[in-house]
């Protein structure tokens, strides 16, 4: 029982640090305060490999990480970034992808995996960014979506693909739920 403990804190802790890099791995683009970002990725690998509670407390670690001043955000660090047209997406993690870790199954699945994302976890992440985009930048829904919304979505797709790829890959050699 301990063994296994130690093996879940393991896995938690690698999805911590992998969250932290990913978000490094980025771009910006000039018409938007967001950042393209890898940690998409990294956030869907956690919800597969990982149960919705423990998928819940690494986002939660990661953004107190930031919301401490560690440089573990794309774009800025600390409360600011949090509090910034961004902020949104952020929060919004803290529900879509333990969402996603709720509706992956017990079979690692490519299709199953791929389509909870792209159904669930990015559109939930989209609605935290168009409310923070909307309530902190002082631009219209229209606006907010082609700032916090249109420019994501191919990028998007193609990480939810790539993690859903990866992430029964994992599956399959980890285990467990």
């Amino acid at each position: 029982m301990q063994s296994s403990n130690v093996r879940e804190l393991s896995k938690m802790s690698m999805c911590v640090a992998l969250c932290c890099v990913s978000a490094y791995i980025s771009f910006p683009l000039p018409f938007t305060p967001g950042m393209v970002t890898a940690l998409t990725f990294a956030l869907g690998l956690t919800a597969y490999i990982l149960n919705p509670k423990q998928t819940f407390a690494v986002i939660l670690v990661y953004v107190l990480l930031g919301a401490a001043g560690l440089p573990v955000f794309a774009g800025g660090q600390g409360l600011a970034r949090l509090l910034s047209p961004v902020g949104g997406f952020y929060f919004a993690w803290l529900i879509a992808f333990p969402v996603l870790s709720a509706l992956k199954g017990s079979v690692p699945n490519f299709k199953r995996y791929a389509l909870a994302n792209i159904l669930t976890a990015v559109p939930i992440t989209y609605a935290g960014g168009l409310a923070s985009m909307i309530l902190l930048s002082d631009v219209n829904l229209w606006q907010a979506f082609t700032m916090a919304v249109f420019p994501f979505i191919p990028g998007d797709l193609l990480k939810a693909a790539a993690a859903a790829f990866v992430g029964v890959r994992l599956q399959k050699i980890l285990g467990g739920r």
